[in-house]
């Protein structure tokens, strides 16, 4: 346990198909190569500057491929007052946890 809220990816899949704002924080190129349909894009390493694209007044579901950024990005947005999850194991998590994955145009999605 990280300390922080956390919740399997199977949970998260639940949640974000009624409707929970899952934040996705890999960058472009992870992001274009596959991605769940039901998450944002905001990768970490742009965080700072579109804090405000996150909602803050509802729960954030934090994901990225294994866990590692978004348990950062989870501990910086709660800080900043947001109530912010983990998604343990990450989009690798989700994948195996039968969550729908889409690619941009590059072929058949993976993750990783």
């Amino acid at each position: 346990m990280s300390g922080f809220p956390e919740v399997s990816a199977t949970e998260a899949i639940e949640l974000a198909k009624n409707g929970a704002w899952v934040l996705d924080v890999r960058e472009q190129d992870e992001w274009d190569r596959g991605h769940s349909p039901l998450t944002h894009l905001l990768p970490m390493s742009a965080i700072t500057e579109r804090l405000p694209e996150v909602p803050s007044d509802q729960r954030v579901l934090v994901v990225c491929l294994a866990g590692s950024r978004s348990l950062r990005v989870t501990k910086a947005l709660q800080d900043a007052g947001y109530d912010a999850v983990n998604v343990v194991g990450g989009m690798l998590a989700w994948a195996e946890a039968g969550g729908e994955i889409v690619s941009e145009g590059m072929g058949t999605p993976r993750i990783g």
